[in-house]
């Protein structure tokens, strides 16, 4: 019998009827005769309703005190989902981040994952019941308090319980397909990839993706554990993230070129410098300041200062843009191998580019 580990987000249990329809896809999962822990994260919006509340009532929420406040909200939906696993005549046991045995660092809000004890969880398994543990928490050892791991939590939970219980796979189930070589929202022909490697998804990630939390693949990677990214309404596979092609996602070929990744991140701008012709003493009859001042000389002012001649005579402006989406994903932004399996993205140009010299007439 095969354990997996399974993680739904928060748009995957928005509301009652949601977590209904996950409970289904779990006691599924069990009756195929597969051992599962599940990891759900708040229901919806509840993390930022809490945090909107807690914000009500102070301005400067303790820290100590926020923790114990959003570790609620997973809680909420965690109990939920073990409910509707009853309902459905299926055995669950819903556990905390503590009680599972997460043990993190003790910094409030942003902790980390240390180690994971999961002997109350392995004692469920053998009881055959369907483990229901809230991601985005856990304890410190030194404190003894509550913690929240930050953005993209769940994830981190979900892999690191994957990692401790020796599970074959970690389904990230979300509100998409997979992993896309563009947000398919933004770019209507970007393609589903099957197979993605660590450090291209760990790239993706740091250029915005926004599927998988970068924290999460990098402790996937460290690992060595199998993530398998698919929707949460429907079974069609999805991506999986792994070092290799080993895991195949219901006998779906895994192995796919990468041919490039946009993922537009409005909150970053990237520099683009056009080389420009250094300034020499020749062309110091035109008034160019710093000049050495000798005819035929081959010395150059500043790079400074060669650089804002360059900019005024082609009347721009030097100044911060707003990062612009691109009409269309790169089509180059990665290569592959001959045999066409997946050769990595290093090098990849993922987020949006934004010039910072915009070509516009000087003031005045």
């Amino acid at each position: 019998m095969n354990l997996i580990v399974q993680k739904y987000g928060g748009s995957s249990v928005r509301s009652t009827e949601r977590i209904k329809h996950v409970a289904e896809r779990i006691v599924a999962t069990h009756e195929e005769g597969h051992d599962v822990v599940v990891v759900v994260s708040a229901m919806g919006d509840t993390t930022d309703e809490l945090l909107r509340l807690a914000r009500e009532v102070t301005s400067a929420p303790s820290p100590r005190e926020l923790d114990m406040l959003l570790a609620a909200g997973e809680q909420v939906s965690n109990a939920l989902t073990a409910m509707a696993i009853h309902d459905l005549g299926g055995r669950a046991c819903s556990f905390s981040g503590p009680q599972a045995g997460v043990i993190t660092t003790a910094t409030h809000g942003r902790a980390q994952v240390i180690a994971v004890e999961p002997q109350r969880v392995r004692a469920a398994l053998g009881r055959g019941e369907i483990v229901l543990v809230a991601g985005f928490q856990g304890i410190s050892r030194e404190t003894g308090e509550v913690t929240t791991l930050g953005r993209g939590g769940s994830d981190t939970t979900a892999i690191a319980l994957a990692a401790a219980l020796g599970a074959e796979v970690c389904e990230i189930c979300t509100d998409v397909d997979g992993v896309y070589t563009a947000d398919p929202k933004v770019f209507p022909g970007a393609r589903l990839l099957r197979h993605v490697t660590y450090e291209a998804m760990l790239e993706m990630a740091l250029q915005g993706a926004e599927v998988l939390a970068l924290r999460s693949v990098e402790y996937a990677r460290r690992y060595g554990v199998t993530v398998h990214v698919r929707s949460s309404y429907h079974g069609l596979p999805g991506t999986v993230v792994s070092a290799d092609g080993s895991y195949t996602a219901e006998g779906l070929p895994v192995r796919a070129a990468v041919v490039g990744n946009a993922a537009p991140a409005r909150e970053q701008a990237e520099v683009a410098v056009t080389p420009v012709t250094p300034v020499t003493s020749a062309t110091s009859a035109t008034g160019v300041p710093g000049s050495t001042g000798s005819t035929g000389s081959t010395g150059s002012t500043g790079s400074t200062e060669t650089i804002f001649h360059a900019l005024a005579e082609a009347e721009t402006v030097a100044g911060a843009a707003e990062p612009a989406v691109p009409a269309e994903p790169a089509p180059h932004a990665c290569s592959a191998s001959p045999s066409g399996e997946q050769a990595g993205m290093t090098g990849c140009a993922a987020a949006a580019a934004a010039r910072i010299a915009a070509p516009r007439k000087a003031p005045g």
